[in-house]
């Protein structure tokens, strides 16, 4: 081939691929790919690219396909931030959904804050995220003190709940998730008995597991993702803990129940969606996701599945695939999803969604009580 012929290849080439590029909107996507939280990103993943499908089956948004970059962030702080330097900077993505992990969040902020792009996080539930004043920033998830305020005094009621130990990954989500639950446990008169904390990808729980046993609490209060939670209670039956179990997480999830097995009989969990929550928009997202991947959606697939709704209504609203202009179209969010009416606050906190106390029956979460999520204003 001769000169003029590979520098003609290569114009045709960046032409076409420059053509490609103008015929989509690029929307990028953080979740923990790999390592210990790898179940519950995937899950994220799956429900964004459902709702992409589905929006891209009807004509997209404002005539174009919509394109997902997906990067891993491992749940790790230093690569969220590699992944959201890349996405802005390499892929030029106008808004991103990310980053799970609470700790992988608040270090994205920054570079979100710095190259003036909007962020929506649809899991990250530390409390004062939403505090920073960080304009760029959306949370579309519960936080950990709705849930405690919600239904620390069912837990305790139904449960009978005196002496509590409570067991947490080492990071921003379990720390905080202990703190807004023993706080308000010890409001209704409950003893903390032990507060540990375990590494993410931690497998053997035997000696901390052990200590929790000779404090003989009456509740075990557990802040886990699915890998490290079913190994963690099934570890609690072969040491012969006797207590109740209960907590935030993926509990109600099938990948835990899968991995746990007659474990997780009885568990309690304080989760914002589950399969069973009984709304129309939930039973059409249930049968598309089950056509799609073959088993039951769970609360990180509805988190994604919602996070790229509300990111997909608000380009359109916008009229372009702009930052700022998505970022001033999330603040007029009013979308219906399968677990209710999604809007934001002035501190981009959204509100009006169920959350659920659920327990798990023969693999089933079975839903104890419900609430609102209200407004921080």
């Amino acid at each position: 081939m001769n000169t003029k012929a590979v520098v003609f290849a290569l114009a045709a080439s960046f032409a076409s691929f420059s053509a490609h590029a103008a015929e989509t909107i690029k929307i990028g996507v953080i979740q923990p790919l790999t390592g210990s939280v790898a179940y519950n990103g995937t899950a994220d993943v799956n429900g964004s690219k459902l709702a992409v499908e589905q929006r891209n089956a009807k004509g997209g948004v404002l005539g174009k396909q919509i394109e997902l970059v997906i990067e891993d962030g491992q749940c790790q702080p230093a690569k969220t931030v590699s992944a959201a330097e890349k996405l802005i900077q390499k892929d030029n993505v106008p808004v991103i959904s990310g980053a799970f992990c609470s700790s992988a969040t608040i270090a994205a902020m920054s570079v979100i804050d710095k190259y003036k792009v909007p962020f929506l996080t649809g899991v990250s539930s530390k409390k004062d995220l939403t505090e920073r004043g960080n304009e760029w920033f959306f949370r579309s998830a519960e936080t950990d003190s709705l849930m405690a305020h919600a239904f620390a005094e069912i837990l305790v009621d139904q449960l009978k709940l005196k002496r509590i130990a409570y067991i947490g990954v080492n990071d921003d989500w379990g720390r905080g998730g202990i703190d807004e639950f023993a706080t308000q446990i010890e409001k209704l008169g409950g003893e903390t008995v032990a507060k540990l904390y375990f590494d993410h990808g931690a497998t053997d729980f035997y000696t901390m597991l052990t200590r929790v046993r000779a404090a003989k609490p009456d509740g075990v209060f557990v802040a886990a993702e699915t890998q490290d939670g079913s190994i963690l209670v099934k570890q609690m039956k072969e040491v012969g803990l006797q207590a109740n179990i209960f907590g935030v997480g993926s509990w109600a999830t099938a990948d835990f129940v899968n991995l746990t097995g007659d474990a997780a009989e009885g568990i309690h969990a304080a989760v914002p969606y589950a399969h069973t929550i009984k709304r129309p928009e939930n039973e059409e997202f249930i049968a598309a996701y089950q056509t799609a991947y073959k088993e039951l959606p769970g609360k990180y697939s509805a988190a994604g599945y919602n996070a790229l709704n509300i990111i997909m209504d608000a380009i359109e609203r916008a009229g372009e695939a702009s930052p700022e202009k998505i970022r001033d179209a999330l603040k007029a969010t009013e979308y219906e999803g399968p677990n209710g009416k999604f809007q934001f606050d002035s501190k981009h906190q959204a509100y009006g969604f169920d959350a659920v106390l659920v327990k798990l029956k023969k693999g089933e979460p079975e839903i104890v009580a419900s609430t609102s999520v209200t407004s921080s204003d």
